[in-house]
Parts: C-alpha cells; structure tokens; sequence
C-alpha cells in the first residue's frame, strides 16, 4: 500500500494550495498540486462553511512536489519538486496553464519563492545552491544569478516582505542573507546559533525579524540592528539572536510561519503538535539596550499548543487576509483548516 504524504500548504486569499503525492496502481505515484477554495453553503436556514478543491495541478513532475509557493497576486503558482524541475503556473479566468518549466538544478529542488513584486522567482536545492531567476510580461525566464555560499543542501528560501533581500536556510545549520549590488547577488550576513538544520524560516510584517526553526528542535528569534544612519537591512548592520526558545517540541520543528496580520508565530513539529507563540512585553528598563535604545533580548511565550495531526506535520501557514485561519499539512495525508480566536484553535 502507498501512504499519502502532504509536504507544503500555501495561500492565497480564499485559497490553500498543497503539493502530495497520490497514490495510484502500480508502483507509481502521480504527483500533483491540489487548490481547495472555501464555499458557504445553506444548512437548515444556516451558512454551512465547506472547503471543496477548485483545481488540480498535474503531469508537470516526474516526482514528488515538495513545495508550492503563489505570487503576492494570487496570478501564479510555482512548485518545487524533487525531479529537479520547478513549474510555474499561471491562473487564467481560473484555469491554471503551466507557462514555464525551469530546469538547471543538479539535484532536488526543495523550495521556491516570489518576491514581493513578483518579478523575481528565487529556488534552492540539494545541490547546495541558489537560483535567481527574472520573469518577463511573456512569462519567459532567465536565471539571473546563481549563488553559492552554503556547504549542504539548502532547505528553503525566502524574500523579504518590503523589498528585494532573499533568505536561505540550509542544512549546514546556517541561514543567509542575499543581496543585490546592481551587478551581481552576494552574501551579506550569515545567521549561525541553530546546532543541526535549519528547516524554515519566516519574516515578520516588516521584516526586520526572522523566525528560524531547526532540527535541533529550536526557534530562534532574529533581529537586525542598523548601523547608526544607515539603511534598514543593508550590508552595515547585524542581525542577532534575540530570543530562543526551546523545550516547546520533543522532536525536530519542520515549518515556521510569522503573521503578517496578528504578529503571531506558528510551527509544525515531528511531534505531531502546533504551537503558537507570541512576543510579551518586558520592561525595557530592565533590559541590556544597543546604542539605539533598542533591547539586545526579546521574550516570546507559548499561548497555544495543539495535537493538530496522527503523524509530522510538516508545514503551518496563516491566511494573508484573515488573520484568525492557519492551514497544517501533514504526514498523515491531510490538509487541515484552524479557526484560531486567541484562547483555543478550532478546526
């Protein structure tokens, strides 16, 4: 028998997509993307909420799908996958169409990302590198850099919410910051604390936080410090860990997602659990202060632990739009939907 493994779930808006395998005759898997879209339905006089799958992604990959990813548009989907491609979709009076296949990658792609704008499309794979490729209005794309700065394979990448700054975290237990000098990308800043891989990381809302989370069962709060008159998250400052927490999760944290809207963090564990953590306030005249009176430590709580799924959940993410809805996928072959109100998650 073939399990049901669901690696990523990402949003957009009213929809969740997530990469899986399927089982199917035989001894082989198809691999495909499933998008689920959420409907109201009449109920005895009442709104009934239902998730349905409006389209399924597939025949573009030869093996699994390991991440999918939108443009902030809602307009194009990118899968990753471990046949060394990445695909790119383009949703059309809503039809999504593969426009572009990208290929170049020596090993498994493991992760995809757009940036902010939408121009650029950044992938990384076990072939320790980093791809940056360019798009044009005719959905052609050329890779514009490739960066290689990591010493194993790189899990996943990421963009800053506000500008063209790119992150990558790997397994070689580091994460780096990519920067565009007008003539080439290059390596700004090295993020090292994390004892074993770094599985994911995630940007707060406006971006001069990262929250990291490992193998080592640990999430590491970073935040970066200019440089007295310098430009915020330029080669000048620093980033520093201020903050980690561990002892929350028994087994290693998969996936970490920092809401843009309520400024909570989620994370999926091998231990089956989500977690939810929020910053708490100190008083600042208690804390170590830098030149700028900013605090050196951050504290960060635990407000909500859950046994979301039977088996690793592999990957959290909270809606852009509606900051009460977090979306888990796990080992178990399931895509779940969490209405969180502050005291408790219901599914």
């Amino acid at each position: 028998s073939f399990g049901i493994g669901v690696f990523r779930s990402r949003w957009s808006g009213e929809v969740v997509a997530g990469g899986h395998n399927s089982p199917v005759r035989k001894q082989w898997y198809q691999r495909r993307v499933r998008g689920w879209g959420r409907e109201l339905k009449s109920v005895d006089s009442e709104k009934e909420e239902k998730w349905v799958c409006k389209a399924v992604l597939d025949d573009a990959h030869e093996r699994t799908i390991r991440r999918v990813c939108w443009s902030n548009d809602g307009k194009y989907i990118a899968c990753a996958s471990f046949d060394a491609t990445c695909s790119v979709w383009e949703n059309k009076n809503g039809e999504f169409i593969c426009v572009a296949n990208l290929q170049g990658h020596e090993n498994e792609v493991k992760s995809v990302s757009f940036s902010q704008s939408g121009a650029l499309l950044a992938t990384c794979s076990r072939d320790k590198s980093v791809w940056i490729w360019e798009m044009d209005q005719d959905n052609e794309f050329e890779c514009i850099s490739v960066l290689q700065g990591h010493e194993q394979d790189v899990k996943t990448v990421l963009w800053h919410p506000q500008r063209e700054l790119l992150a990558s975290a790997s397994y070689d237990d580091s994460i780096k910051i990519w920067l565009d000098d007008e003539d080439d990308w290059f390596c700004a800043h090295t993020l090292t604390g994390h004892k074993s891989t770094v599985w994911d990381i995630s940007f707060n809302q406006t971006g001069d936080h990262i929250a990291s989370c490992s193998d080592d069962n640990s999430l590491i709060i970073w935040r970066y410090f200019p440089k007295e008159g310098s430009v915020s998250n330029d080669i000048n400052g620093k980033w520093k860990n201020v903050c980690t927490l561990t002892g929350y999760h028994s087994r290693c944290i998969y996936s970490v997602d920092w809401s843009k809207n309520n400024n909570l963090i989620a994370t999926a564990s091998a231990d089956d659990h989500i977690r939810i953590f929020q910053q708490t306030i100190s008083d600042s005249s208690s804390s170590v202060l830098d030149s700028s009176g900013s605090p050196l430590t951050e504290s960060y709580e635990c407000v909500l632990s859950v046994k979301g799924h039977s088996s690793d959940v592999n990957c959290v993410q909270w809606n852009p739009v509606k900051s009460d809805i977090l979306a888990s996928a796990s080992d178990d072959g399931s895509v779940k939907i969490w209405r969180f109100n502050n005291d408790t998650i219901k599914r």
